[in-house]
């Protein structure tokens, strides 16, 4: 077993945002996200066959729902967003880098 840090090698590119995968497991993923600045394509909509949890570390992000919502989030906000729910980000922080951890599940 190899200890590593949530923090450790974090991307800065204002053209792509980075997911690296933490944990891989039968009913669950654990990914670190970085965005800079990074938001979806107009008309783009994430509809997911699996739950995201997701909880911001650094940064803050805006999502935007199907049906109109938006939740703004800061550091150490986190949503849990069902499977199938249409969700798009429709901001992240340009100043610094947004930092997430999600995770994504399937209901036993």
């Amino acid at each position: 077993m190899k200890k590593k840090n949530i923090f450790d090698k974090v991307n800065v590119d204002k053209n792509n945002e980075e997911y690296i995968t933490l944990l891989r497991e039968k009913s669950v993923r654990v990914e670190r996200i970085v965005s800079n600045g990074q938001k979806s394509e107009d008309n783009f909509w994430y509809e997911q066959d699996e739950n995201e949890f997701i909880l911001l570390l650094e940064g803050d992000a805006i999502l935007e729902f199907e049906d109109k919502r938006e939740v703004q989030l800061k550091k150490g906000d986190f949503l849990d967003i069902k499977a199938r729910e249409k969700h798009r980000i429709k901001y992240t922080s340009t100043s610094q880098p947004t930092i997430w951890l999600a995770i994504f599940y399937h209901n036993s």
